[in-house]
């Protein structure tokens, strides 16, 4: 079988519930509400796939969402009436999906004679979304909730693309998760900015003492914070380690701060990494500042205490960010504690 033009896995999604599964629903399930989208796990859903994401996990696929009292009655209908009507291939590519043999969760696009073993899911809002994210968002969001779901599994429910909503409910879910409160979201800043606090030192104490190595270490952990800081400031939800490059490209920030970034990742001297660390700090922290959450901040490098490290003392803007929550439930969370060790010489008031 020749390979089909490449068509971003969103696109192919939206076609196949428009041209294939959703007039399939007119039989299986007449005149039973429904809603229909393609969100969660899967580079297509952030936009991120190329003619590489074939390989796994990837195709005319999508999720079909009934009431809860729908989903026993006509959920395994609509499943075996897709499996036996659906088109074998869809614009080119095959809607069979069979295990890639590494494990039967995997699977991948293959061509079948027989009954369609197809990637749509038959499920109710509130049970997907428990399942995807361990809560439900028709129902009240706790700080919890939200401070125990990582950024990716968020940023994956609320892109994508809902393509019909008859029940009324997948999109005000999605609306609920959009951002974070504003109290809590000042809280999430503020626990970056302390993440950076905790180590922005450490890039000439390991070079000091000659270990370019852990100081490169060191360098590259606070790049990844000040990129997930970036997105945050963004009001974007940091994606995981294989987007979070593609993501931070986009952001406000993205084209002065990746050369910069780029140039402290490359250095082989530490005193080189900490000047261009120096000045994405500082370009950062003027960022912070017009966002106007909080007093000026001075944006400006200094001494680490009387050692010749440059830094910014990151948890300055962290206790900014705190005195603004106005939450005292959210204010008294704490702040992460440093990754490793306790910091050298502890933050002065």
């Amino acid at each position: 079988m020749s390979t089909p033009a490449f068509i971003p896995g969103l696109e192919l999604s939206r076609r196949f519930y428009a041209e294939a599964v959703g007039p399939l629903l007119e039989e299986a399930a007449p005149g039973i509400p429904h809603s229909a989208a393609r969100i969660g796990p899967g580079s297509e859903v952030l936009g991120y796939d190329t003619p590489r994401s074939a390989d796994h996990e990837w195709g005319p696929r999508l999720q079909i969402f009934l009431r809860s009292q729908d989903v026993p009655r006509h959920a395994g209908r609509i499943g075996d009436v897709l499996s036996e009507h659906l088109p074998k291939t869809f614009h080119g590519f095959p809607t069979h999906f069979a295990p890639t043999g590494e494990t039967r969760d995997i699977r991948a696009m293959r061509t079948t004679d027989g009954p369609v073993h197809h990637r749509v899911e038959v499920t109710h809002v509130s049970s997907w979304f428990t399942d995807t994210l361990g809560f439900d968002p028709t129902r009240p969001i706790t700080p919890a909730h939200w401070l125990g779901t990582p950024t990716q599994r968020l940023a994956e429910v609320t892109a994508g693309a809902v393509f019909h909503d008859g029940l009324h409910v997948l999109t005000p879910a999605r609306a609920a998760l959009r951002w974070y409160p504003h109290d809590l979201w000042l809280h999430v800043l503020a626990r970056q900015w302390q993440r950076i606090s905790h180590e922005e030192a450490f890039v000439g104490r390991c070079g000091e003492v000659g270990d370019e190595l852990g100081s490169a270490v060191v360098a590259a952990r606070l790049t990844r914070h000040l990129m997930r800081l970036c997105l945050l400031m963004d009001r974007r939800y940091p994606p995981y380690g294989k987007w979070l490059g593609s993501a931070f490209a986009h952001t406000t920030a993205g084209d002065r701060l990746t050369p910069v970034l780029r140039a402290a990742l490359a250095a082989t001297d530490w005193h080189d990494r900490e000047h261009h660390l120096a000045a994405a700090y500082e370009t950062v922290a003027r960022l912070h500042n017009q966002l106007g959450l909080t007093d000026r901040v001075d944006p400006t490098t200094r001494p680490y205490h009387s050692r010749p490290f440059r830094v910014l003392r990151a948890e300055r803007f962290a206790q900014a960010l705190t005195a603004r929550v106005a939450d005292r439930s959210i204010r008294e969370l704490p702040l992460p504690e440093p990754p490793d060790t306790e910091p050298e010489i502890p933050p002065q008031p």
